[in-house]
């Protein structure tokens, strides 16, 4: 018997094995990552993406049914299940952290972690969600994290430099990269904005304030009746004390090329109106 439990029982069909080892009932099933986490020694952490998912950071969906990352710290063995992507440390005096009763690398070297496996675009993402609202870390944590001279440290470097806080969601994220990338001045993220009275007006989620310019991305819940009317009006306070809101949705963060022309227009009539001001 285990904890009580016979072997018969142990056998039965209404129990499920999500990993050799670990048995669930089938009317309340567990994740491959819970189940991993109930074999773990205690030298040995979920780390990685699969950390970065449990910290719930926006890990990109590729690795959702990927392997599970487990860590082994020092000379403890690694953990070799067909499930499993095994890696070791060496770095002793880990300030583990629990999420959901899963030990789990802490949230700005999960961060470090994920960047042997991302993109640069997709490490800037999670850097902003980690230094966000969701108040996980700090950019200097992020920065403390990057171990020099190991696989993945000069790409963390130059996602660092680009992760911003402020950032309220990855697409707010991504936009600010494209538009960048795009050769745009950088914008300043979540800015809130008054009116000539100080009345506040609303707070956009990209912009470039001294050009009165703002950039929005509506996702989905922006389809709502009582959002959209929200927004309209929103919209006119902004329209009537000259600002120019563009708004962006999935369809142009997949092809940019129309939005990144609409806001080169906006920049053009900033700059028209101040020649003729000058004149």
């Amino acid at each position: 018997m285990a904890d009580g439990v016979s072997r018969a029982r142990l056998t039965r069909r209404d129990l499920a094995a999500p990993v050799h080892g670990v048995r669930a009932r089938s009317d309340c099933p567990v994740t491959v990552v819970e189940a991993i986490a109930l074999v773990l020694r205690d030298d040995q952490f979920i780390s990685h993406t699969d950390a970065a998912r449990l910290w719930g950071a926006p890990v990109p969906s590729r690795f959702d049914d990927g392997p599970v990352h487990v860590t082994s710290i020092g000379s403890a063995p690694i953990m070799r299940r067909p499930q499993v992507a095994p890696h070791r440390t060496r770095i002793d005096g880990l300030d583990l952290r629990t999420v959901r009763g899963i030990r789990l690398s802490p949230p700005a070297r999960c961060w470090f972690e994920c960047a042997t496996m991302c993109t640069i675009v997709e490490l800037v993402v999670l850097g902003d969600y980690f230094v966000g609202p969701a108040g996980l870390a700090t950019i200097d944590d992020l920065a403390a994290a990057i171990t020099p001279g190991v696989r993945g440290a000069d790409l963390a470097r130059a996602a660092l430099a680009r992760v911003r806080s402020g950032a309220e969601s990855p697409m707010e994220s991504r936009l600010r990269i494209a538009v960048v990338d795009a050769g745009f001045a950088e914008p300043s993220v979540n800015v809130e904005v008054f009116d000539h009275r100080g009345v506040f007006l609303g707070r956009v989620d990209l912009a470039w304030p001294e050009q009165r310019i703002g950039l929005e991305y509506d996702g989905d819940h922006h389809r709502d009746r009582s959002t959209f009317q929200h927004d309209r009006r929103r919209s006119n306070g902004f329209v009537v004390n000259d600002w120019i809101l563009i708004h962006a949705t999935s369809a142009d963060a997949a092809r940019p090329a129309v939005l990144f022309e609409r806001l080169r227009q906006a920049f053009v009539q900033r700059r028209l109106e101040s020649g003729s001001a000058r004149r």
